[in-house]
């Protein structure tokens, strides 16, 4: 097995240890496979030496125990993924400084600390998902350097502290997710510079401030997108006509191709998986402390399918511009301040798969139940004391009161030749009252007169 260059055996309920004679004559070895088994133990041993080694997967086992520094004599290893595991210890400062390392995959294992400043010292990786981990520490310094990182997954962790306004020189950045950690301060006005950026989380954490109207997430790959997926532009549909939420693309053996990465609307997370990843194009800022009005800037995002701004406390109108978010599926503004009537411009939002502003002081008729919005429940309004008509139970009849109609001068005249005649009728009744008690009185006079 000495000339045996790629070993697959993933996928086939091995269990147990894995055997140090099963690389150790391996010597041109360059793929190794082995994830989704059952394999448990130490992840590798102090004499592995694999120097060809370009892929290493191993995800989805049992393996324990901590990164040891043999792996770092693999100095041709691009893409190490050892994520569902049951890993534990610290980041190790080695990992930096693997000269060839792109792809690095630690997600849910049960790793500590901070990231080591020496993170991203080669200033090879691209990809880096270290998510569901029990990390924590500043990330401010820890990301100097990556400037080639495409995809930052850092994910329920226990992050803290503010958002590095160095992220601004990872102009290479496409996704940036860093929700469910406990990074507070203001979003960092630097982000405007990712033009690449197309998928941006930073909800559940402590964020205050207002929403950048900067923020243009967007798909490098819409072109692509326009001609070869749908012609017509308006929706990330395929053939079956299925909304993007939830859809999965077929695994391949990429592991970049084969990896999940998780974006929550709803309160649902939804699975994005495979080439869909670069059509994908979302906003999640929910959950935090983010206050003032939404900005109307928001209606240019034309492009954005997932836009979630639920759980803070944002004040204002919404915009009538977010009509403009012709591709959006996703429409999650509930649990807010906000105010005044729903726009009936949101009818023209046709590929909405989901829309809730439910908990805000909105007043007004809810829109018409017609195209998308035939299909939402009294859920996605409910807790606006002001807001009538269905599919809520309150009828708007009588509910908003209508303004007064202005009146002609016609009715003014009317109005004014009734007053006219009231006030006669009531003068010429006094004036025969008067008239009478006139003649009683002269009447008796002339009585006591005659009797004399």
């Amino acid at each position: 097995m000495s000339s045996l260059g790629i070993l697959d055996l993933s996928n086939n309920g091995l269990s147990g240890n894995i055997p140090e004679q099963l690389v150790e004559g391996c010597l041109s070895l360059g793929v190794l496979m082995l994830s989704n088994n059952y394999l448990k133990g130490q992840l590798f041993w102090k004499n592995f030496n694999l120097k060809y080694l370009t892929d290493l997967i191993l995800r989805g086992n049992q393996l324990s125990g901590i990164l040891l520094n043999s792996l770092s004599n693999g100095s041709r290893l691009e893409a190490l993924d050892v994520s569902l595991n049951n890993l534990f210890g610290k980041i190790p400062r080695w990992i930096g400084y693997m000269s060839s390392l792109q792809y690095l995959d630690f997600s849910e294992n049960n790793l500590f600390g901070s990231l080591p400043s020496s993170f991203c010292s080669s200033r090879t990786m691209t990809e880096v998902y270290s998510s569901k981990n029990k990390l924590e520490g500043s990330l401010i310094g820890a990301l100097d350097g990556c400037l080639s990182l495409n995809r930052l997954d850092v994910s329920h962790n226990y992050f803290r502290g503010n958002i590095p306004e160095s992220i601004g020189s990872l102009v290479e950045l496409s996704f940036l997710l860093l929700g469910y950690n406990n990074l507070e301060g203001k979003i960092p006005s630097q982000l405007c510079k990712l033009e690449k950026l197309s998928l941006i989380d930073l909800s559940h954490n402590h964020l205050f401030g207002h929403i950048l109207s900067c923020l243009q997430p967007t798909s490098k790959w819409q072109s692509e997108r326009e001609t070869s997926l749908n012609p017509s532009g308006n929706s990330l549909c395929y053939e079956n006509k299925k909304p993007l939420i939830g859809f999965v693309v077929p695994a391949v053996e990429d592991p970049s191709m084969n990896k999940s990465v998780e974006f929550t609307t709803r309160s649902i997370s939804y699975s994005f998986k495979g080439i869909i990843l670069k059509y994908i194009s979302g906003i999640n800022l929910s959950c935090n402390n983010l206050t003032r009005e939404i900005l109307v800037e928001l209606g240019n995002l034309s492009n954005i399918q997932v836009l979630n701004l639920s759980h803070n406390s944002l004040t204002g109108l919404i915009s009538p511009t977010f009509s403009n978010l012709k591709e959006i599926e996703s429409l999650d503004l509930f649990y807010n301040n906000l105010n005044g009537e729903i726009p009936r411009q949101l009818l023209d939002l046709n590929f909405l798969f989901a829309f809730s502003v439910a908990h805000n002081n909105l007043s007004g008729k809810t829109p018409k139940m017609v195209a998308q919005f035939s299909t939402f429940n009294k859920s996605s309004y409910e807790e606006n004391s002001l807001l009538c008509g269905p599919p809520l139970t309150k009828n708007c009849i009588g509910a908003i009161p209508s303004s007064p109609l202005p009146r002609s001068p016609t009715h003014k005249k009317e109005e004014n030749d009734v007053i006219d005649m009231e006030a006669f009728i009531v003068i010429f009744s006094v004036a025969y009252i008067m008239v009478l008690l006139t003649i009683d009185v002269w009447n008796l006079q002339i009585c006591r007169r005659l009797t004399n």
